[in-house]
């Protein structure tokens, strides 16, 4: 069954790997089945696709609960280069995960902290760049506040 979800998350219909998503998500918050799948999620987040790289960010995000061998500390700053991603829309669902990731890996804070006091998001239309801005805003109020 998670075999077939994990595969869902690639397909074409967005509708699908939506749904497959969120299955994968609800079950990673109720154990730590979903971890084993974690280099899958790290090699979907350098993926042409920004919706295969949302996807992946969310999932180790959601999975930074069970990283007692810290896989994901090994791959943060290339987590990280997403608070700037080419698509301000897989930006912001980085910068929204951000939060989750520092509460269940408290060592990983500061260098949270640094990567968003330093992202640069004049790339972006004048349009979105308020938006990151906001978001940026809050995961540093959320990480601060752990």
């Amino acid at each position: 069954m998670l075999e077939k979800q994990i595969t869902a998350l690639s397909s074409k219909n967005n509708n699908v790997a939506y749904q497959a998503l969120k299955e994968l998500q609800k079950l990673s918050e109720e154990s730590n089945e979903v971890y084993a799948y974690l280099s899958i999620f790290m090699d979907m987040i350098n993926s042409d696709n920004s919706y295969l790289r949302m996807r992946g960010l969310t999932l180790i995000a959601i999975n930074a609960r069970w990283d007692s061998d810290h896989q994901i500390d090994k791959i943060i700053s290339q987590y990280l280069q997403h608070i700037t991603d080419e698509k301000p829309i897989a930006a912001r669902q980085c910068l929204q995960m951000l939060p989750l990731i520092a509460q269940f890996k408290p060592e990983l804070k500061d260098t949270i902290i640094a990567a968003l006091q330093t992202a640069d998001f004049s790339h972006y239309v004048e349009s979105m760049q308020p938006l990151v801005r906001k978001d940026r805003q809050k995961a540093l109020v959320a990480i601060n506040a752990l």
